[in-house]
């Protein structure tokens, strides 16, 4: 298992599923890498075709071998409304250390709802053998 920064860019949404009907959606993005979670800044009114062009790190250690995106409406008086989601395998940038910016479709219950745009950057790190935590 390598260990080392995982970067994720999370470029851009296109064709989201609206979840509203007489306000446009307020998306944003939870990218979680095993136990660590982060979150997009909201892309206020931005509806169907939201920019959110940012970078999150996330250290990988045992146990980190995909990433999930999940996509939520914001919502102000009521619960967040899910949008969709994907699962990214890290295989592919654990041995190339680059994935370019790349769109990945988003499902919702087993129906496509849109995609998003990511990028995935990996930087090795060593690790000496007894240093290893669970």
């Amino acid at each position: 298992m390598p260990y080392g920064q995982l970067e994720v860019y999370i470029g851009y949404a296109r064709g989201l599923e609206d979840q509203n009907w007489l306000t446009d959606m307020n998306p944003y993005v939870v990218i979680t890498c095993h136990t660590e979670e982060k979150k997009t800044s909201t892309a206020s009114g931005e509806g169907e075709d939201p920019e959110w062009n940012d970078s999150f790190l996330f250290t990988v250690t045992h146990g980190c071998d995909e990433v999930h995106i999940k996509i939520m409406d914001e919502n102000t008086f009521q619960d967040d409304d899910f949008i969709g989601e994907t699962t990214i395998q890290l295989e592919e940038v654990f041995r190339e250390g680059e994935v370019e910016a790349t769109m990945y479709d988003l499902y919702n219950d087993d129906e496509n709802c849109g995609s998003i745009k990511i990028g995935l950057t990996f930087t090795r790190e060593e690790r000496d053998e007894c240093d290893e935590d669970y």
